[in-house]
């Protein structure tokens, strides 16, 4: 059966969208800030006028919603809300934001998506409902799950959103066959990598990019977006703890912490002179059969240290590796309008692939961006896609 949709309904959707969008870009105001709560905006609309506006800005403040029902004040009586997610129904930190609503005489609640957290799914919005509040959800669905998936991976598996980064040329090259790197792509695609760990919980790499390119793994931005400039945690994979105690990661003014996971392979005397180094900690975990962190273990740790996303910028083989255990849940690949040619020069990964197609790791949602001439890709793996 056809069903057919007609001007006026679809004038009615898109002003729904229209109004959730903003409440997405309130959301975004404190992404990267909330953990371990979600990013969550919301709008109090009547008659068309948007009277109230409210972002959940950290754990242990008040919801986006009391913000906006604060903002708009005695306005909300009779008024529709727009909410990234679905209000929750139970008591935390805070209040239960459904009891809020509807206290405060809210008329109809329109939802971006359902609260993936087993302590709230559906519960909020059967809640108001049983309070003859009208609810309509998954408004901009797929844009609310976007923004909150870090959420999401963390809320179901414990586990940190793993995001692969890198930069290329055109024909595949990260580094030249000596190594060098700096700079494949242009100045607005390196700014836009700061915007990027602005808003990531943690930033990890491999011992071997600490040995070849002594990063400082910070944020460095020259205008401060609206939500702040911070640095995430730095974390490093090294097996047999060979990094110099002269590395820069060791040695910042930095309000984060450096985190080293190493295995039982390192000396003793080594894991206590970086332990006593002002803001560097250091974890032991099981090693893999190859010797070096095993990888789920630290995922699980850093799950439990509430890092919710993990932007991963490390090397060919830090890469590989979580690629060959299908850790990977989305990509981003910069990239520039050059060739290297030959055959010697250093790719996304390295070592043995897979010898079918069949075994590739599909991509899906995929998006393109573009910073001048240089081109930002996208995209979730496909088994990894929140449900």
């Amino acid at each position: 059966m056809t069903v057919v949709i007609g001007e006026q309904q679809e004038t009615a959707i898109a002003q729904h969208e229209s109004y959730m969008r903003l409440a997405l870009d309130l959301a975004r105001c404190a992404e990267g800030r909330t953990g371990p709560n979600p990013p969550v905006g919301a709008l109090i609309v009547v008659d068309g006028v948007i009277v109230g506006r409210g972002f959940h800005p950290r754990a242990g403040e008040p919801h986006a919603e009391v913000f906006a029902l604060c903002d708009a004040a005695e306005q909300s009586r009779g008024a529709d809300v727009y909410v990234t997610l679905e209000p929750c129904s139970h008591h935390g930190r805070t209040g239960p934001c459904c009891d809020a609503l509807i206290a405060a005489g809210i008329r109809r609640v329109f939802i971006g998506m359902s609260d993936p957290n087993p302590l709230v799914n559906g519960r909020g919005v059967a809640r108001l409902r049983a309070a003859g509040v009208e609810v309509v959800t998954g408004i901009l669905e797929k844009e609310c799950r976007h923004l909150i998936a870090p959420f999401i991976k963390h809320v179901t598996s414990g586990l940190p959103l793993v995001i692969l980064k890198s930069a290329m040329t055109l024909d595949g090259k990260t580094a030249t066959v000596t190594g060098d790197s700096q700079w494949i792509t242009n100045v607005r695609s390196r700014l836009h990598v700061h915007e990027v760990r602005n808003r990531v919980d943690a930033i990890l790499v491999g011992i071997g990019t600490v040995l070849a390119d002594d990063p400082r793994l910070t944020t460095r931005l020259n205008e401060i977006p609206a939500i702040g400039m911070r640095d995430p945690l730095r974390v490093v994979l090294d097996a047999s703890l060979r990094i110099p105690l002269t590395a820069q990661l060791l040695n910042l003014d930095s309000a984060a912490s450096t985190l080293i996971l190493t295995t039982g392979a390192a000396a003793q005397d080594k894991v206590e002179q970086l332990r006593a180094l002002s803001g560097v900690e250091v974890e032991i975990l099981p090693a893999d059969d190859a010797g070096q962190v095993e990888l789920l273990a630290a995922l699980q740790l850093l799950g439990r240290r509430q890092v919710q996303s993990l932007l991963i910028e490390g090397g060919a083989r830090i890469h590989q590796s979580f690629l060959q255990q299908r850790l990977i849940d989305r990509v981003m690949v910069y990239v520039a309008p050059k060739l290297l040619g030959g055959s010697d020069g250093q790719g996304l990964f390295c070592g043995p692939g897979p010898q079918r197609l069949a075994e590739a790791l599909s991509l899906q949602e995929l998006r393109t961006r573009r910073f001048d001439d240089d081109i930002l890709i996208e995209a979730e793996v496909a088994s990894c896609l929140p449900v």
